[in-house]
């Protein structure tokens, strides 16, 4: 059976294209006549499109508002307005009303699960058990991100980083900000700091602190997944958590964090840096300790302390603390 969809003054909608911006079929064949027949007035496009005249002039009423008709001239004529201005100008207006309703949306869906946590707060959490299942939350949160994701990485590293890097680099190429805070001592994993400057090359926000109390992933401050420790067995599991107070402490904590922790980034003006010298600095920047940025840079602890000895000499820097400003200060890291 077929389904025919009218308009509010019952008229049926026409087909698309011209009923995604609510003209219906009558509207549009009184338009297509005033385009045919720009002189033949209210009597004459009555008798073209099979209608009375006082339902003309009311239809030419709504065309107006629309924008498919000019407003009549001072010998009370009416003309059509060319049809690739309007219909422009339709389309733009259900765009507007579309962000609008979208907007709508947004504001009911918090009303909506707020509503749902009262009734029943176990919705608050959902646990996720399994890689599988981790990885399918984590793939359903970066898709919906709109603004904003923020990450806490920190060891141990239960599951193969490869998925959400990937998700990661998709989400920096739909322009969506990302930051991310890492652990030195998770930065001591050569492939751990491989990752985070690859992801500062596509566009990440990094920073770096000493520790990083948990793992964690906000979304659009809104929605939260922290992974738990794996069991015995060797399984994964981890909560989800939706939008709430949790969630808003959750992402006060990273705020608060992000204002704490140190850049982690590449050198823009290196003064002269070599290669391994650029590396140096970045690693010291992160906090990382000697033996561990002796095993990245692969040299001896004694040469590792003679080029930090030289930088210092270079940046007229009296201990550590000061190369890190001091470099900092000239944009090395």
């Amino acid at each position: 059976m077929e389904t025919t969809a009218y308009d509010k003054d019952g008229q049926t909608l026409a087909a698309s294209p011209w009923a995604a911006v609510g003209v219906s079929a009558f509207d549009e064949r009184l338009y297509q006549a005033i385009l045919n027949q720009p002189d033949a007035g209210v009597t004459g496009w009555a008798l073209l499109t099979g209608s009375s005249p006082a339902r003309v002039r009311e239809v030419c009423d709504r065309l107006l508002a629309l924008g498919l008709l000019q407003p009549p001239d001072s010998m009370g004529g009416i003309r059509a307005v060319d049809p690739r201005v309007a219909i422009r100008g339709l389309i733009r207006r259900r765009e507007t009303e579309s962000e609008l309703l979208a907007a709508t949306a947004e504001e009911m869906a918090s009303t909506f699960e707020a509503g749902l946590l009262r009734e029943e707060p176990s919705r608050l959490v959902e646990v996720a058990s399994g890689e599988g299942a981790i990885a399918a939350r984590l793939e359903e949160m970066y898709a919906r991100a709109e603004h904003e994701v923020c990450l806490f990485d920190t060891p141990p590293y239960l599951a193969p980083a490869g998925p959400q890097v990937d998700l990661q680099a998709d989400l920096l190429r739909r322009g969506i900000v990302s930051r991310g805070i890492y652990s030195a001592t998770g930065l001591e994993d050569p492939k751990v700091l491989s990752r985070a400057f690859r992801m500062i090359e596509l566009g990440e926000q990094a920073r770096v602190l000493p520790s990083v109390p948990l793992k964690l992933l906000v979304v659009d401050g809104c929605r939260a997944l922290l992974p738990l420790t794996a069991s015995a067995a060797g399984g994964y599991c981890a909560v989800v958590v939706w939008h709430s107070a949790v969630t808003e402490a959750l992402q006060k904590l990273f705020d608060m964090a992000w204002q704490q922790a140190a850049p982690l980034g590449q050198a823009v003006d290196d003064g002269g840096l070599t290669e391994s010298e650029r590396t140096l600095t970045r690693l010291l920047a992160a906090g990382m300790k000697d033996e561990a940025v002796a095993r990245h840079l692969g040299v001896s602890l004694r040469t590792l302390r003679r080029r930090v000895s030289e930088l210092q000499e270079r940046l007229g820097a009296a201990s550590r603390f000061q190369l890190g400003m001091r470099a900092s200060q000239r944009g090395w890291v």
